[in-house]
């Protein structure tokens, strides 16, 4: 006889600061069957968990108790507010440029540049029959000019790749989860930077996962793991 299915459940919520007027991001939630996830920068959450799991709750190295899966009775509502100290929220909500915006308004900016391609010979058709756009033929003897704008084109999309990084990798997140020192913040930034690719396609959780294992190699003197290598662009 087969063994039954382990029945599923879904625990979403918010959490909360003590005063439970701000949502906490970048909080751990883990269950006793190991799932983990963290709340997004609006503080809510979501994890699958099993019927005799529990989850708890842990912010800046501070578990919260454990909740029992079946005892939860509200658990598309789940939320909770952690004892967090006020100032330390006020450091966490740190008001940054919408990194979006700025990408979106630097194609605009640069939409020329973004947009370019070499010259190909087209043909066109005129009154007398096929021939060849004079004005592309003439483009593709513009060595200087030609190879300037691939060039500039190569600098813009590695500053666009660059921000990226630079946004989602940011120092409020790593202080968040590592409470690292203010003094070594900059050095650890700088050795652990991790990969473009990495960075895009990354889920939240294996993110700041990332962060962390660099953060002990970082305690212990350990070099970065190899991450994902950019491709190179043909």
């Amino acid at each position: 006889m087969a063994p039954s299915a382990v029945a599923q459940y879904k625990i979403m919520g918010t959490v909360y600061d003590s005063t439970r007027s701000f949502p906490l991001e970048a909080v751990s939630v883990l269950s006793t069957s190991g799932r983990g996830t963290f709340t997004d920068a609006d503080g809510r959450y979501a994890i699958e968990v099993r019927e005799k799991d529990s989850i708890w709750f842990s912010y800046l190295n501070k578990p919260t108790v454990k909740f029992p899966v079946l005892k939860i009775m509200t658990p598309f509502q789940f939320d909770i507010s952690l004892q967090v100290n006020v100032t330390v929220l006020k450091e966490v909500k740190i008001r940054k440029r919408n990194y979006q915006l700025d990408s979106i308004q630097n194609r605009l900016d640069y939409a020329r540049i973004f947009n370019y391609e070499k010259p190909k010979l087209r043909p066109s058709v005129t009154a007398s029959g096929v021939g060849f756009d004079l004005n592309e033929i003439i483009n593709m003897f513009r060595f200087r000019r030609n190879k300037s704008m691939a060039a500039f084109k190569e600098r813009l999309l590695q500053d666009e790749q660059d921000k990226y990084v630079a946004n989602r990798f940011s120092k409020a997140l790593v202080r968040r989860l590592t409470q690292i020192d203010s003094t070594a913040l900059d050095s650890f930034m700088l050795v652990y930077r991790p990969s473009y690719v990495f960075t895009k396609f990354a889920s939240d959780y294996d993110f700041q996962e990332y962060i962390k294992i660099a953060f002990s190699r970082f305690q212990n003197g350990l070099p970065p793991e190899p991450m994902l290598k950019e491709e190179e662009q043909e």
